[in-house]
């Protein structure tokens, strides 16, 4: 017998220093050249080198971006509220006070609107929930989830225009020559134009309006993961429509409700333009006051400042103590 050795395929291959698969003509790539400099390794090293610096490399831009943009106005507003005046002169000096948050206190006119504004936020966000929880639960559960998607984008093609878009667009549909009052004197219901602009109608109208996809949205993700199964076992048990609604899908939406809520609620607090197009002398919210304060001399700016900081504090306080309600019913929603 003859031994044949026989040589890999691998092995005879040349042992060349360039990267694989890149001939002698070729150019290394920018990335390539980067990754061997022996300065670009060691600053690899020292940011991924350990996990909290992982951590603080991802967290830092997102922390910096919430301190600049979100929290830092904030902060400066709440400065500002305690100035005597502002913008302050070239020369002058300024002395902290607290006359602008004694003056909402002092001034039943200033309370009205703020009073109003709470009013129509916990108005206009219960409407909302009832209006939209029926197309949300409608979407999540009675269309197929090959055409949810469909659906959710036809609902979200209005809002992909501006709020001062769609408000000038409510204002023609409840004009006097409007659709509604077209479609009403066309069907004989009435002989003259209804008035539906410039009261507390087309205004809660125009919120509940522009506010419905920040309640569609977190219902329908609440109402979407909520398995089938239940109702299903539920209706087994003997359970009625209403009282598997009631025992069970409700219960585990209760998350859904609060974020829509939520969102709904803060932004109706601080609508400014909606209020301004649609509403009237009687539907003056406190945004509009505050609006007022910066459109005069700078030394009503502190006041429009604090009455600011009045509306944002007393909003997040019955924020958080309503989230803290939900939480507590969904606990027990969910036992």
């Amino acid at each position: 017998m003859q031994n044949q050795s026989k040589e890999s395929p691998v092995a005879s291959l040349p042992v060349g220093s360039g990267n694989a698969g890149q001939g002698p003509g070729d150019k290394v790539p920018f990335w390539g050249t980067l990754s061997g400099q022996k300065g670009y390794q060691l600053l690899v090293d020292f940011l991924f080198g350990s996990e909290r610096r992982q951590f603080a490399l991802l967290a830092g831009i997102p922390f910096i971006w919430v301190l600049t943009q979100h929290l830092g106005p904030v902060l400066q507003m709440l400065y500002v509220s305690f100035l005597d005046a502002y913008p302050v002169a070239v020369g002058a000096e300024t002395q902290l006070t607290l006359k602008h948050y004694l003056l909402f206190f002092e001034e039943a006119v200033y309370r009205m609107p703020f009073l109003r504004t709470l009013a129509f936020s916990f108005v206009l966000t219960f409407a909302t929930l009832v209006i939209v929880y029926p197309v949300a639960y409608f979407l999540a559960r009675h269309v197929k989830r090959q055409n949810q998607l469909a659906f959710l984008l036809l609902l979200l093609i209005p809002f992909w225009v501006g709020e001062i878009v769609r408000t000038f667009a409510i204002m023609i549909l409840l004009g006097n020559n409007g659709a509604v009052n077209l479609l009403l004197k066309s069907l004989g219901f009435i002989d003259r134009p209804i008035p539906f602009m410039y009261t507390g109608f087309s205004v809660g109208f125009g919120v509940i309006y522009l506010t419905s996809l920040y309640m569609l949205l977190p219902l329908y993700s609440a109402l979407e993961k909520i398995p089938g199964s239940y109702s299903e076992a539920a209706a087994d048990l003997g359970a009625g429509a209403w009282t598997r609604f009631r025992r069970v899908t409700l219960p585990l939406s209760y998350e859904g409700i609060a974020s829509g809520c939520t969102l709904v609620f803060l932004m109706s607090t601080g609508f400014y333009a909606a209020p301004v197009l649609l509403g009237g002398p009687g539907t003056t919210v406190f945004a509009e006051t505050i609006a007022g304060f910066f459109h005069v001399a700078g030394d009503r700016w502190p006041t429009g400042a604090a009455f600011a900081c009045i509306l944002f504090l007393t909003s997040l306080i019955i924020t958080a103590l309503f989230m803290k309600f939900m939480g507590r019913l969904s606990s027990r929603g969910q036992r």
